[in-house]
């Protein structure tokens, strides 16, 4: 529109990718509500968009668009029923014929509802954090934030209960070539480990490191990042002449540079307010058990679990609310995981240390205002 792009008037139709995905299904222009939320505000009284942002919208664009309510997909709520697969659908996922049509299929979502669904974190006061190539952090909540922050996109569950995220485009990449380094050390001296080994090695020596990592910083950010307020990114590994380097502090550093810009996020909530009974952690990182989870309890300082079933992923959330579509009428969806998919699951809790705590907080505060340094980088290198 900004543009005058000539195709803009043609637009017919605005979805996400699980939303298309399932269109060419079923043939329904659907989306599920925590996915719809981040395409558009929904109005949590009526479950549906926000209409007074909508009639906002369409005064600002109807020179160039018709009214966005008919361009975007229906939403709907966990346990609704979306369409069953189409024989269309079913040649475009088996040509060969041997899939039949009539499947259900629930209302599709995308990474951050089937993360929320996978580590039992659709209640209230409970959320989770995924960590990968980005890294961040879903927070039901029990009330709206009095406030806007820029930190801070407001979506949903997919049962549609308020959802605050904190969204860092850099996650675990920067630490993961810092492992790759390691190992190629390791095969040089004549002395190879797997990946998976250099890993548990240099994580359990984190443990030895001081809570405030000595004095070094590490900045993972490949990418830039909003929230550190950083338009791009300049890895960076920085410390002063009197700190202390040893290899522990080393990957302490790294291991809470991972955690620095989604603390910075997280720090907002806290101010808001926002209570927190539990938090559950997935990711390759939090495979060495009782490391990457108990630095993040205490970037975090609230419990942190880590699940048996968290490493099954978004394609284990969307199978388990398939699931509930035969079970909607037996309670809501946290009741239902409650009962059902998480009884007697395995989940390792770990409490916030207070000496990690405190170190945290000290390292937190160089790591902000060291980012003087990596805006600097971006505008020397």
């Amino acid at each position: 529109m900004r543009d005058a792009e000539p195709h803009v008037p043609q637009v017919d139709f605005v979805t996400t990718l699980a939303g298309c995905v399932h269109w060419r299904l079923t043939g329904r222009k659907v989306l599920g509500v925590g996915d719809a939320s981040g395409m558009f505000p929904i109005d949590s009284a009526t479950g549906g968009y926000d209409e007074r942002m909508l009639r906002a919208y369409d005064t600002l664009t109807s020179e160039h668009l018709a009214p966005l309510a008919g361009l975007l997909p229906e939403v709907l709520a966990a346990g609704a029923p979306a369409g069953v697969l189409t024989a269309e659908g079913a040649a475009l996922l088996d040509p060969s014929g041997a899939l039949s049509p009539g499947i259900p299929l629930c209302p599709p979502e995308g990474d951050a509802g089937t993360g929320m669904v996978a580590t039992d974190s659709v209640a209230p006061r409970t959320g989770n954090v995924s960590a990968g190539t980005s890294i961040f952090a879903m927070v039901v909540l029990e009330r709206p934030l009095a406030h806007v922050h820029h930190e801070i996109d407001l979506v949903t569950t997919p049962a549609g209960d308020p959802v605050a995220m904190v969204h860092c485009n850099n996650g675990a990449s920067e630490l993961a070539d810092w492992v790759g380094l390691f190992t190629r050390f390791a095969a040089a001296a004549g002395q190879p480990l797997g990946a998976d080994a250099v890993f548990e090695v240099l994580f359990r020596e984190a443990l030895a490191g001081d809570a405030d990592a000595g004095g070094l910083l590490a900045y993972n950010h490949l990418a830039g990042e909003p929230i550190a307020g950083l338009a791009d990114g300049r890895p960076l590994f920085v410390r002063t002449p009197d700190s202390d380097l040893t290899l522990a502090n080393f990957m302490r550093a790294q291991l809470y540079g991972v955690f620095g810009t989604l603390s910075l996020g997280m720090r907002v909530l806290d101010a808001e307010g926002v209570a927190l009974d539990r938090m559950y952690a997935h990711g390759g990182m939090f495979r060495t058990a009782g490391v990457a989870q108990r630095f993040l309890a205490a970037a975090l300082n609230a419990p942190v679990g880590v699940g048996e079933l968290a490493a099954e992923g978004g394609a284990w959330g969307i199978a388990v609310l398939a699931s509930y579509l035969a079970h909607a009428d037996d309670g809501d969806l946290a009741a239902y995981l409650s009962a059902r998919e998480f009884a007697g699951a395995d989940v390792r809790i770990a409490e916030p240390d207070p000496d990690d705590v405190a170190g945290f907080a000290h390292y937190l505060a160089r790591y902000r205002s060291g980012l003087a340094i990596e805006a600097a980088a971006v505008d020397a290198l």
